[in-house]
């Protein structure tokens, strides 16, 4: 999950309209799967840091939480309804969010552009 999340990372950073996308967005982020927990530190769109939790100590704005087999199917290149969105997996009952939701509103297109960063390009033929 951690080399995912940094390629995500790399992604994002050389990703312009998203950089811009979040150019106001500096906060962190738990993204809890499972029993694992990561800290996402984005400051002026950018993600600064990848901290691998549990951290008590670690003050985080908003959370989003899932499983790794939801995850997984959220990642794929064309996922099947109910898995397409970050929202998609809070209906069906795979994902939550957890803390400043108005934060995670007003950021929503950024965030689930990020989220959906891991996802494999399809080869057109």
């Amino acid at each position: 999950m951690l080399a995912r999340l940094r390629q995500m990372q790399a992604a994002l950073n050389s990703t312009e309209h998203l950089l811009r996308l979040g150019r106001l967005f500096s906060e962190t982020v738990q993204l809890r799967v499972d029993d694992h927990e990561y800290y996402l530190t984005f400051e002026k769109g950018a993600l600064v840091e990848i901290a691998e939790g549990p951290s008590r100590k670690t003050p985080y704005r908003f959370a989003f939480v899932t499983d790794g087999e939801a995850l997984s199917r959220f990642w794929r290149p064309c996922p099947e309804p109910g898995f397409h969105d970050i929202f998609g997996l809070v209906k069906i009952g795979r994902g939550r969010v957890e803390g400043d939701i108005l934060m995670l509103v007003k950021n929503l297109r950024f965030f689930k552009e990020f989220m959906a960063l891991a996802r494999k390009k399809e080869t057109v033929r």
